[in-house]
């Protein structure tokens, strides 16, 4: 895989967006180089530390290729980077392409793939469509999250180059399926639960499934609770 060339990069700051919710899915583009530390890059914030962002889920990576997608099936709807909250927007890179696991040098830094986005509620609160994280994890248009193996200074001159691809049996895409599409299928979860590089929270979901036989209540992350991500 030849480097890929990042169109864009963008961090955001934690605002009230009513309800007693903190979100910071409202990022700006920023030209300049920034640090890339292990919980993320430069000054980002998140709205609820609880359930976005930390080490497993520094940097959030989307494909611009997808917003011909959305704007196919919400018109009335200007799709475009950072519309899902994106760090790093690319052309060349989809969920099929990129595996779990993967190692991608960005300028300074190292940088690892760790697990498919899960989709919540904060979608539909910011643009205003009730079935839109459903819809998002139906399509498997997810993007994916990388954990930070080394830090260092980044930039949207430098380009994301492979190093290491440790599990090319399990893509991002495939991972997708597995959570979300076939949630109770045990070769998937078993393959889930086998790679090391997925994350600790997606890993220890498919083993309660195999435990357990049933899939966790997917309600309060994709439809929201009327405390959840409330500051304390």
């Amino acid at each position: 895989m030849q480097g890929v060339e990042v169109k864009a990069i963008f961090i955001g700051k934690a605002e009230d967006i009513g309800g007693g919710l903190s979100s910071a899915i409202d990022k700006r583009e920023v030209d300049h180089r920034l640090w890339l530390w292990p919980q993320g890059l430069g000054s980002d914030e998140q709205g609820d530390p609880r359930f976005h962002g930390g080490p497993e889920r520094a940097l959030h990576h989307y494909p611009a290729e997808h917003y011909r997608f959305w704007r196919k099936h919400y018109r009335h709807l200007a799709w475009k980077a950072p519309s899902f909250g994106e760090n790093i927007s690319t052309y060349g890179l989809t969920e099929e392409q990129v595996c779990i696991g993967d190692v991608f040098r960005w300028g300074q830094a190292l940088v690892q793939v760790s697990q498919p986005r899960s989709p919540c509620y904060r979608l539909s609160r910011r643009w205003g469509i009730e079935e839109l994280p459903r819809f998002v994890q139906d399509s498997g248009r997810c993007g994916w999250f990388y954990r930070v193996l080394r830090p260092g200074f980044v930039s949207r001159e430098d380009r994301l180059e492979l190093q290491e691809r440790r599990y090319p049996e399990l893509s991002v895409a495939q991972a997708v399926r597995a959570y979300f599409h076939t949630p109770l299928e045990h070769e998937g979860l078993r393959q889930l639960q086998q790679c090391e590089a997925l994350s600790c929270r997606w890993r220890d979901g498919a083993a309660r499934r195999l435990d357990s036989g049933q899939v966790e209540d997917w309600n309060a992350r994709l439809h929201g609770l009327p405390l959840e991500g409330m500051r304390a």
